[in-house]
């Protein structure tokens, strides 16, 4: 009977792990991620390393959001005046709203803040 109890309290103290695992911006909070300079307006600027995308949609308004596609969770590959997802062609406004499916839901937005020209991730 006791085994039995020892099995099922690893698979709850498995399961309540899961939740908890940080996402990689979370290690970025506090931090410059960007330079106002470095992201076109109209534009945006995809950080790799970061998971990040950060836009400007109109001049002086920058947004950070996560690179991960809400569809399959791929990252984004690439930032013009859309994001873009070439694993299955989801499209994102610069506002991380989306475009074009088969993603249904916006990304994941992040606050940034802007003292000079560092965006910082809070």
């Amino acid at each position: 009977m006791l085994a039995g109890t020892g099995a099922a309290g690893a698979v709850a103290l498995t399961a309540t792990g899961c939740g908890t695992t940080p996402k990689p911006q979370d290690a970025l909070r506090g931090t410059v991620v960007a330079q106002t300079t470095d992201v076109p307006e109209g534009g945006g600027l995809l950080l790799m390393d970061a998971k990040l995308v950060i836009t400007q949609p109109e001049p002086g308004t920058f947004l950070a959001f996560s690179a991960s596609c809400t569809h399959g969770g791929c990252t984004v590959q690439e930032v013009t005046t859309e994001i873009l997802c070439l694993c299955h062609h989801s499209k994102f406004g610069l506002d991380g709203e989306v475009l074009q499916g088969p993603a249904v839901d916006p990304l994941e937005q992040f606050e940034v803040k802007v003292e000079g020209t560092d965006i910082i991730l809070v």
